[in-house]
């Protein structure tokens, strides 16, 4: 992800494009970020050990398990730390588990002992905001958490020892959308590895969750993924997904503000999950004033809005309107990765200037359906609370086409790739 960004500084040095992007070290404490890494590496003890009861799984199935998989075997180390703290303000309960495995390397953050491993650990609540106090259950030693098939051995082993009646998994690192490529020194895919040099794919993203048996809410912890080019991918196996069309600002999600109502209700939705999950982020941004974009989209309506779309293309390539498509894509509200633009944004545009009547509703009526049946929650802070970011963004590049994309579920069953080449083309 360029997702916290910790990384910021060198991806506007190298990116021209992500200068428009809203970057922030906010953290829980609401201090510098020097001051926050500082405390944390003041303190070098090693987890407390844990009683035999407090790491004994527990068998007894609860009304939630929220899974966490915290990549921080990167310069996003720091923050992992402190996102786990985050977690700690609240704990599981006796309705509510929550587990995360964690990955350091050597070569970043010191703090918490500086142990350079992945653990396993069960949340528990505390008052400690500089180490992790929580049972650590697992020790894993070395592995390499850009491969796929780790979140499915962590999600898995979660379901095994910590059973519920829903679930709800995180993944935490670098993202920028589909794309599965890293160059100019920006960060792009999910769950970078620096010590593997291995990341998750979106198609791979698919076979994680597949594989773990699916589960009921699925977020990104990361930047620039609300795109239907992730969200197709995963649509068999996750009911909501909860992601950012622009970069997350530095603290990314807000642990404490999503957690502490879904524990405290103990058996919400689902779909309430989903809400508190982007509400306690938009909250929390919107309290200090910084931009952000956070939305809450329902896969069982991927498949009517694919049909939408394709018929939309047919019509669009029918008409010809090649300049008028692409001033809507140009105008569109566009990302730190400048090719991804807001979809009912461009819609409406396009709709705005279409002389084809049969074009102009059925771009109206995809944006309808965005705003009122695929996203559900769509909550926008700072900068992008100028009503132009509706909760997903799409690939709509100006010159070029990645052939990447046509690795996507998403390529294969609509025709926005070849709508992308249409209208490229002289």
């Amino acid at each position: 992800m360029l997702r916290k960004a910790a990384a910021a500084f060198a991806i506007v040095a190298a990116v021209s494009s992500l200068v428009s992007a809203e970057i922030s070290f906010d953290t829980l404490n609401k201090t510098s970020l020097n001051q926050e890494i500082a405390a944390l590496d003041l303190s070098v003890t090693a987890p407390a050990p844990a009683s035999e009861s407090a790491v004994a799984p527990s068998k007894a199935e609860k009304e939630w398990t929220i899974m966490v998989y915290i990549n921080a075997k990167n310069n996003l180390e720091s923050y992992g730390l402190l996102d786990v703290n985050e977690m700690e303000k609240i704990g599981s309960s006796d309705k509510v588990n929550v587990v995360v495995e964690m990955g350091r390397i050597a070569g970043y953050s010191s703090g918490d002992g500086d142990w350079k491993t992945t653990r396993r650990f069960y949340v528990k609540k505390d008052n400690d905001t500089s180490k992790i106090t929580s049972p650590m259950l697992a020790d894993l030693g070395s592995i390499d958490m850009g491969d796929y098939k780790s979140v499915i051995d962590f999600g898995n082993w979660a379901k095994q020892n910590y059973p519920a009646k829903h679930y709800a998994l995180i993944i935490w690192n670098h993202g920028s959308g589909w794309d599965k490529s890293r160059g100019e020194d920006v960060t792009k895919g999910i769950s970078y590895d620096d010590e593997s040099g291995n990341h998750i794919s979106t198609p791979q993203l698919g076979l994680a969750l597949k594989g773990i048996g699916g589960v009921d809410v699925y977020g990104s912890d990361a930047c620039l993924m609300q795109m239907p080019e992730v969200t197709y991918e995963i649509k068999n196996y996750v009911t909501y997904v909860v992601g950012s069309e622009e970069t997350e600002p530095g603290d990314g999600y807000t642990y404490d503000l999503w957690l502490g109502p879904v524990v405290a209700k103990g058996n919400m939705t689902p779909l309430e999950v989903g809400l508190a999950a982007v509400d306690g982020y938009a909250d929390h941004y919107q309290q200090v004033n910084q931009g952000s974009t956070q939305a809450l989209l329902k896969t069982s309506a991927l498949d009517t809005f694919v049909g939408m779309v394709n018929d939309f293309v047919k019509a669009a390539m029918a008409a010809n309107e090649k300049a008028l498509v692409k001033s809507a894509a140009s105008g569109a509200q566009s990302y730190a990765v400048y090719d991804n633009k807001d979809m009912a944004h461009f819609f409406d545009r396009y709709a705005a200037t279409t002389k084809d009547a049969g074009v102009k509703a059925k771009a109206l009526a995809l944006k309808a359906y965005i705003d009122g049946t695929l996203i559900v929650h769509n909550r926008t802070t700072g900068r992008y609370a100028n009503g132009n970011s509706h909760g997903m963004s799409a690939y709509l590049p100006g010159y070029s086409f990645n052939g990447d994309y046509n690795d996507l579920a998403w390529a294969g069953a609509s025709q926005w790739d070849e709508f992308v080449k249409w209208y490229q083309a002289n």
